[in-house]
């Protein structure tokens, strides 16, 4: 061999070990890529299970005893089997992707599907595809921000109330104070009857027209407003619109009476 086959040859490991470094450089890129991905979509599952639980704090539903936080295992590689990111086999929903089993070294062999020759002779089974862990993780930041848009719009219903939830707040109190006038008139209308007949004299039919009726009716959507009126989200106290509630009543239970008796001098 001369002198220019072994110039060549040299050249040619020399190239060799320049495209090893560089493929190696590659890898160790895409390996810190990987690795900074699932950081990331570890800290956001972190936080949506730290948000869910305030959620189910806020509308009364406790965690389960013994039921994992989400997030709280360490963060390790995709497809690692140490409690990690579990690439496909860790989504639910994926039927199409099993769980990877943990066996024991000594039986990892005996355990290999085996598919059965027209011999009979038993064969390995053909190996599963191995997994992209580029592709798992793309999926996984898919669901995150799947979960992020569903958490959105709990939040979103956490922050209306359960009575009139599309309501203004002025509206929905309004309606509230307004409602139980209407059953403190109600009220009224029976009072009236019963001091008809003799069973209710008229001091007592005026002290319930003029402040007992109007004062249940106050009270009653000032508590209403309070139960049902109020988000399970919420920063702060919610306006009750006290003066507007207390003005509502204590005109409409006498206008009722007077509508009532208006109503009784027309018929005669």
């Amino acid at each position: 061999m001369s002198f220019e086959d072994y110039a060549a040859l040299a050249r040619q490991l020399a190239e060799q070990r320049r495209a090893g470094e560089r493929d190696a450089a590659a890898e160790s890129e895409r390996r810190r890529g990987l690795h900074a991905t699932v950081d990331y979509l570890h800290e956001r599952l972190n936080a949506q299970g730290y948000r869910l639980d305030q959620l189910g704090r806020a509308i009364g539903v406790d965690q389960p005893a013994g039921d994992p936080a989400v997030g709280s295992g360490p963060s390790a590689g995709p497809g690692s089997g140490d409690g990690g990111f579990a690439g496909a086999a860790g989504v639910p929903g994926r039927a199409d992707v099993g769980a990877y089993p943990q066996l024991p070294v000594g039986e990892a062999r005996l355990a290999l599907p085996t598919a059965v020759s027209p011999a009979g002779a038993g064969v390995p089974a053909q190996r599963a595809p191995a997994v992209d862990p580029a592709v798992e993780l793309e999926l996984a930041r898919r669901m995150a921000d799947e979960a992020d848009r569903h958490g959105q719009q709990a939040e979103l219903l956490a922050q209306r109330p359960a009575l009139l939830p599309t309501w203004s707040p002025l509206g929905r109190a309004v309606a509230v104070y307004a409602a139980c006038g209407v059953a403190a008139g109600v009220l009224v209308l029976a009072l009236v009857l019963a001091s008809g007949v003799g069973l209710v004299d008229g001091f007592t039919l005026g002290a319930w027209i003029c402040a007992g009726l109007p004062a249940l009716a106050f009270f009653g959507g000032y508590l209403v407003l309070g139960r049902w009126g109020r988000p399970a989200m919420v920063v702060g106290t919610p306006p009750r619109y006290l003066p507007l509630g207390f003005l509502i009543c204590f005109l409409l239970v006498p206008m009722a009476y007077c509508g009532y008796l208006l109503m009784v001098r027309g018929l005669r």
